[in-house]
């Protein structure tokens, strides 16, 4: 099967394709198009033409769109999962479940469509001010480049989308080259719904060409993208004056203080660390924990990790699949390597196989020079190491050029406040993990793990301009 580009609400095929494979099984997918510097441009053009269309569509319009493409995916959900498992090989089960949220996702933009309002200015509030009434409108940039990661290839992409077409945008879309499927699949769903032509555009191919287009076309007015932080800083020095909102990923961590339960929260770690390989922003990788509570906690901890099934994504009892690619496999495998021969202890896991995948691995005591403390694992590795004082928890969390979300577990409504100020990171979950993610949250970071924040009505913020307009009533 040939996998055309999208422009302009139709199909349109590429000079040359590039072969497609699942993961895990190897197996070909699709030819997917590679789109040149003429179809990048022509998918601008498409763009800039439909924004007039788009910006001038009443919001109850935007709405029903968005509303219809979520009744759209919601039937032909496990058709949606079935596409991810596949490409992304994330397991089927939780493929799923990506699509329920995706569904949501656009659900919320639907509502937020309606939302998308000002407020009134209070003009006499300074001398000079009298016998004036003003107000704010928010107006649509005009045309969004968005560039969307393999990991959550559907509901990400509706991270981009959502907002920029609730709040009167149009898009280029480019998505990873891995996982390209989900949005040509969720192009022909818009198109269904009845998206203006032109309104959204999918481009795929090398990210490095199809992302110097992006900052280099004036008509593109702001980027939005989900990645590395090595690709998001380039991006963000090439942007000019464009608006960016960029979502760089992490090194998540949890504080876990004496007073937690060792089995409950364990079992919830797990979870968080090695749902998706690891391959997500916001996955658990680094867990401190009291050491009053440190060797029951590890014990649990490893219990539940040997639990998990790993193999192939359409298996509906595998939780642990393969790594997006063979260089990723190799780098987990190396990190291990060197924390094992800084001093760290090796608890369970770390095997790679076949199928590009890796035993969900436990390292103790892993110092914090090493690369699986201080840079992305993007792999089901976690490391725990104990600590005496919660300060202490504290300044090993913030030790760290990321800083999206963190958890921490306590009972003690004092500590919860303390980690709440201190933490320095975009959302603090207490009692819970920072893997914790509804779509209609703000979701952001600081430091390295990006700059702006998505959950659709803080996205459409970033992707709208604030307009003021001021009546004075004594003129005559």
């Amino acid at each position: 099967m040939k996998q055309h580009l999208w422009i302009n609400g139709k199909h349109e095929e590429s000079e040359t394709y590039v072969e497609l494979k699942s993961p895990y099984a190897k197996d070909l997918l699709a030819e997917v198009a590679n789109a040149d510097e003429s179809k990048v441009k022509a998918a601008v053009d498409a763009a800039a033409d439909a924004f007039r269309k788009m910006k001038e569509l009443p919001a109850h319009k935007r709405a029903e769109i968005l509303k219809r493409t979520a009744e759209l995916l919601a039937e032909r959900k496990e058709e949606a999962a079935q596409i991810i498992a596949k490409e992304a090989a994330k397991p089927i089960k939780t493929a799923r479940a990506e699509v329920d949220r995706t569904v949501m996702t656009y659900t919320f933009a639907a509502e937020e469509a309606r939302r998308l309002d000002g407020e009134t200015i209070a003009m006499d509030a300074a001398p000079g001010g009298e016998n004036r009434t003003a107000y704010t409108v928010r107006e649509p940039i005009g045309v969004i480049g968005a560039i969307t990661p393999f990991n959550f290839p559907m509901n990400l992409v509706a991270h981009k989308l959502g907002p920029a077409f609730a709040s009167g945008n149009t898009v280029v879309l480019k998505p990873a080259t891995q996982t390209p499927l989900s949005s040509y699949f969720i192009g022909e769903l818009f198109h269904e719904a009845g998206l203006p032509a032109g309104a959204l555009n999918i481009v795929t191919g090398k990210g490095s060409e199809i992302g110097k287009h992006f900052t280099s076309d004036d008509r593109i007015k702001a980027l939005t993208f989900t990645g590395s932080p090595e690709v998001g800083k380039k991006l963000k020095q090439e942007a000019g004056m464009r608006k960016t909102l960029l979502e760089l990923g992490s090194n998540s961590a949890v504080i876990v203080n004496d007073d937690a339960n060792a089995d409950e929260v364990a079992a919830r770690c797990v979870t968080g660390a090695f749902a998706f390989a690891g391959q997500v922003c916001i996955s658990v990788q680094r867990i401190y924990v009291h050491e009053a509570i440190f060797d029951e906690f590890v014990s649990k901890a490893v219990e539940h990790t040997r639990k998990l099934k790993v193999g192939n994504p359409l298996d509906e009892q595998t939780d642990v699949s393969s790594l997006i690619s063979g260089d990723d496999v190799d780098r987990a495998l190396a990190w291990i390597e060197e924390a094992e021969a800084a001093g760290a202890t090796r608890a369970c896991g770390g095997k790679g196989s076949e199928n590009q995948t890796i035993e969900p691995a436990i390292l103790l005591n892993v110092p914090s020079d090493a690369s699986l403390s201080c840079q992305e694992a993007f792999a089901p590795v976690a490391i725990i190491n104990s600590f005496r004082t919660f300060d202490e928890a504290i300044e090993e969390v913030n030790n760290s050029r990321f800083g999206l979300q963190a958890g921490v577990f306590t009972n003690r409504v004092d500590l919860a406040f303390k980690a709440a100020k201190d933490l320095h990171v975009g959302g603090v979950m207490i009692n819970d993990i920072p893997t914790f993610r509804v779509d209609h949250m703000p979701y952001g970071g600081v430091k390295d793990s990006g700059f702006g924040r998505e959950g659709i009505k803080y996205a459409m913020e970033e992707l709208t301009e604030l307009k003021l307009i001021s009546f004075n009533h004594a003129h005559r």
